[in-house]
């Protein structure tokens, strides 16, 4: 018995190994001594059908389910040869029929079936063999490859898309079969590209965004947006429309079109809940975030970069960062959305996501970026990415997480983000995303680079003109109403101020200031005065040169030069409310009034 056990596996893996020569008569001598071992006949029946003797290998596997009427493999094997050698279907599914009789679990083997099936062109009947397995263990990943053959035969290409992206999804190893998966996921999905469904997708959108925000949304391609698209809202442009922008070089466009308009969608619904917040960044933001990057700078510097070029550089840090701060994980929650709500977009949403992918791997691994950009940042910004890489390995089931040669600890971070993300997405209420933003911008603190605001209270909740006129004529500069980023930037100031001392510049531009309202009438000042208050109701930045006054023709403002006439118009027209204005600029008006004196 010990003999012919080890017979027996010295003849299974000979023919493992092809090696059927040796095996044959090893087999014959087993059978002779046993010939009612039914695996015996089996698998001499599977030697000859692989060797084209199909008449003999019938005649081995009929001794063979003589001896054991259950022996599935050599019922399987009968059904394959008549299904592929004698193209006989009918008397092949008995033999599968009774083969799933004796093994109604053995997913394997029907998924098997239905692979032969399907090469014999016999796709219903292969269908029903695959989605019994399916139904038996949908973690197969051969059996959603094959249901993605068929559909695709049968011209169903989304569900060819389903399927194989099932296929790769289920896969353990990138084996042949993964492989062979990822290649015909792509060329599907091109396909379905190539029509015109992706623009009926969003067609559809932008018609129900339209009736829930009751605002019109024109799409345009714009190839000058330094991102692949983005979404211009109406209320910041002073438009009666949004404006989508795509490039159109980037594939799969339509996802990009569908991923702005979601952010509109969010957007909408905490407007309506009166939540939304802006994003909103100053220059006292970028310098603060420029002291970071010092050692950077320098290095750019000594390398003989031109001033303009280094201001260039991290202008563009710190814009390419802020963007990342808000958009990375708003886009988990607008990606998780597009992809339970609108499956039809899938393909789309595969191609560009791949895509968007690969640039930010280059982003944060090229070795030319990496040399020239700050560490920190570096690492940060591949954190953002290595969420949108998680997502996508859950999604679409291609894995790119290496890729980014990212070190143990912001793997951490980038799966503790993630799993936050997660708990949000499964009950996402409005304006839950901007805790999103703000939590991750703390955990690698880049929260100095921005301010989140309440849009409600920053654009002010007064609408009813006659409300307005009245509020006006209370209150015409507005300074009694609610303004949170007012409010932060004044303080912000004042303390500059005062750590400044005299303020020479402001000095010079009050001298000038009091020089031109000299021959001003009273009211005339005032109306100036007026609309630098009601301009100035959001701030006036010290580091800007551009501020314009419609009364004051052909004349463009620096920061401080803004608020010396500022407070100098208040000074001489609205002298009792000057104090309200909070500009400490007593000693220095004093100083502009002697100047202005002496020199009459």
């Amino acid at each position: 018995m010990v003999s012919q056990n080890s017979d027996y596996r010295k003849t299974v893996a000979l023919c493992e190994k092809g090696n059927y020569q040796e095996a044959k008569p090893i087999l014959k001598n087993l059978i002779e001594k046993n010939p009612t071992v039914s695996e015996y006949h089996r698998i001499l029946g599977q030697i000859l059908s692989d060797e084209g003797e199909q008449e003999e290998a019938i005649n081995c596997l009929i001794d063979a389910l003589r001896w054991d009427s259950k022996n599935g493999y050599a019922l399987l094997m009968m059904g394959n040869i008549f299904a592929k050698f004698k193209n006989d279907v009918p008397t092949a599914i008995k033999y599968y029929d009774q083969a799933l009789v004796a093994n109604p679990k053995d997913y394997i083997t029907i998924s098997n079936i239905g692979a032969i099936l399907m090469q014999q062109g016999k796709l219903e009947e292969a269908k029903n063999y695959l989605w019994q397995a399916i139904k038996i263990n949908d973690k197969y990943p051969n059996t959603h490859f094959e249901l993605g053959m068929i559909a695709e035969m049968e011209a169903d290409l989304p569900s060819a898309f389903h399927s194989t992206i099932q296929a790769i999804k289920t896969s353990k190893n990138k084996d042949i079969l993964y492989q062979n998966a990822c290649r015909r996921a792509f060329e599907i999905a091109q396909k379905i590209i190539a029509t015109d469904a992706g623009k009926k997708i969003f067609r559809a959108y932008r018609h129900l965004l339209e009736t829930k925000g009751e605002v019109k949304i024109d799409i345009i391609q714009d190839d000058s947006i330094p991102t692949a698209a983005k979404i211009e809202f109406a209320e910041n442009y002073d438009r009666d429309k949004h404006l989508v922008k795509f490039k159109a070089n980037y594939p799969a466009v339509e996802h990009l079109v569908m991923h702005e308009m979601t952010h509109l969608d969010f957007v909408i619904d905490a407007q309506k809940a009166n939540l939304n917040q802006l994003f909103t960044s100053t220059q006292q933001h970028k310098n603060q975030f420029v002291k970071t990057i010092v050692p950077t700078l320098q290095k750019l510097k000594s390398l003989g970069l031109p001033s303009a070029t280094i201001d260039q550089f991290s202008e563009g840090l710190f814009t390419g960062l802020n963007s990342q701060i808000f958009n990375a994980p708003i886009d988990l929650l607008i990606e998780n959305f597009l992809y339970y709500e609108y499956a039809e977009l899938r393909p789309y949403q595969f191609i560009s996501l791949h895509h968007l992918l690969q640039e930010g791997i280059k982003a944060v691994t090229d070795p030319k970026i990496v040399e020239l950009s700050p560490k920190d940042i570096v690492s940060k910004s591949k954190v953002y990415n290595l969420t949108g890489a998680l997502q996508f390995k859950d999604l679409f089931g291609l894995d790119f997480i290496r890729d980014y040669n990212a070190s143990p600890a912001e793997l951490k971070q980038a799966n503790d983000f993630y799993t936050e993300y997660l708990d949000y997405k499964e009950d996402k209420k409005p304006a839950e995303e901007y805790e999103m933003i703000l939590h991750w911008a703390q955990d690698l603190k880049l929260n100095q680079n921005f301010e989140l605001v309440n849009e409600y209270e920053y654009r002010n909740k007064r609408t009813n003109i006659e409300n307005l006129l009245t509020a006006i004529e209370n209150d015409p500069f507005d300074l009694e109403a609610p303004n949170p980023l007012y409010e932060k930037e004044t303080d912000k100031f004042l303390k500059t101020q005062e750590q400044n001392g005299l303020n020479m510049a402001i000095v010079m531009f009050m001298v000038d200031a009091l020089q031109f309202f000299k021959n001003k009438a009273q009211t005339e000042t005032k109306k100036i005065a007026l609309e630098i208050a009601m301009q100035g109701t959001q701030g006036y930045d010290t580091q800007k040169t551009n501020y314009k006054i419609s009364a004051i023709a052909n004349k463009t403002f620096s920061g401080y030069h803004i608020l010396a006439y500022y407070y100098v118009s208040w000074a001489i027209a609205i002298p009792e409310m000057l104090a309200q204005l909070q500009l400490p600029y007593e000693q220095e008006y004093e100083m502009a009034l002697r100047m202005h004196n002496s020199g009459d």
